[in-house]
């Protein structure tokens, strides 16, 4: 099969600290960064990025069989690289799909339904083309990009230099987000999205109370992964995990066994899930206390009864931020658990918008 190839390279004065920090965050989410000498390989989206650190310069090669594949390639370099370097970083790709000025994993979609599921769940479905790139359970995850009210035309991203978007600004600006697909049918060309909705609401939670057939809305990614294959599996999250954790859920073989630990404001908000019958699942009710201020999660993870040992497990959690921390030190440092064995991330942090949370350290 050809290859597409694009090529970059980056001076970069902290080179070797900032590909460590990638390196890190690499394994957080399960892929193997690899050091031989003065290269680095990984493995990812289908495809292969080569790094050779030469000095202060970074020589980089995405390899990929498609389009979409090296765009993706290009923006985890590129993203990471931004997110990661302590300086301003330039990069400018050259070879296959540098002439791109529109990305080519973009879709964009309509609504053709939107309904409550609960009075603080809402339920929109999408409708568009090219979705089988979204589909499986090694992509739960899509990022929304969401008109302001009003905008019944909205500009799309372009495409920059760097293999980032370009995203429009002013009045035409879009506010993006990170939502689970729920439910997915390329060949029927629809997804369904479960959003949160709160007061105050936010621009996701604002959009979905206001979507109406017709709206459009645009779409990248996607990525987050599931839980792996194991004989006892503990899942854990808020609503804001729920359409993850029932997509999970309903994925599971039959003769699936384990617990899943489900944190809601009350009683109206518990949904009705296909569950493995050997799955134990709780609803943690907080009742009047706020999102984010209790440690109900923690403190339901910790009383589990764990299987025995030898015993192959797996630990899925979305959580709030301090609740994140909280698990994900209890299983690493206290159950001893490998990163095979776990995925705990947050999926919001109290009082802080999407993009404030993402970049603040987990340890700080």
């Amino acid at each position: 099969m050809t290859q597409l190839v694009a090529q970059a390279q980056v001076s970069l004065a902290e080179a070797e600290h900032t590909l460590m920090r990638l390196g890190e965050h690499m394994r957080e989410h399960g892929f193997e960064f690899q050091r031989d000498g003065a290269d680095w390989k990984l493995a990812i989206h289908g495809g292969l990025i080569h790094i050779r650190v030469d000095g202060e310069q970074l020589d980089i090669r995405a390899e990929a069989a498609t389009m979409d594949a090296l765009y993706d390639l290009k923006a985890v370099v590129a993203s990471h690289l931004l997110e990661f370097s302590s300086q301003a970083v330039e990069i400018r790709w050259y070879g296959d799909g540098s002439q791109l000025r529109e990305p080519p994993a973009f879709r964009v979609l309509r609504v053709i339904a939107a309904r409550d599921l609960t009075a603080r769940m809402r339920r929109i479905t999408l409708a568009g083309e090219r979705l089988e790139r979204y589909a499986g359970l090694g992509n739960l995850h899509c990022k929304l990009l969401l008109p302001q009210p009003g905008n019944t035309e909205p500009e799309w991203p372009t495409l920059d230099a760097n293999g980032l978007l370009r995203m429009p600004e002013g009045d035409k600006r879009l506010d993006m987000r990170t939502y689970t697909i729920r439910d997915i049918d390329p060949a029927a060309g629809t997804l369904e999205i479960d959003m949160v909705v709160h007061e105050p609401a936010g621009p996701g939670g604002s959009w979905a109370q206001r979507a109406r057939p017709g709206d459009r809305v645009g779409m990248r990614g996607p990525g987050g992964l599931g839980a792996r294959e194991a004989d006892w599996t503990l899942l854990a999250g808020d609503e804001t995990a729920l359409p993850a954790i029932a997509r999970i859920l309903e994925n599971l073989p039959a003769d699936a066994r384990g617990v899943a630990l489900v944190e809601v404001q009350d009683a109206s908000d518990r949904l009705a899930l296909r569950v493995p019958a050997s799955i134990e699942l709780r609803w943690l009710l907080r009742g009047s206390q706020a999102p984010g201020t209790t440690t109900l999660l923690p403190d339901a993870v910790r009383a589990v009864a764990w299987p025995e040992s030898g015993t192959r497990l797996f630990v899925w959690a979305g959580l709030e931020f301090d609740a994140f921390r909280a698990v994900r030190a209890y299983v690493r440092k206290e159950r001893g658990l490998t990163p095979a064995e776990h995925l705990v991330v947050a999926y919001w942090r109290r009082g802080r918008s999407e993009t404030e949370f993402k970049n603040v350290p987990a340890d700080d």
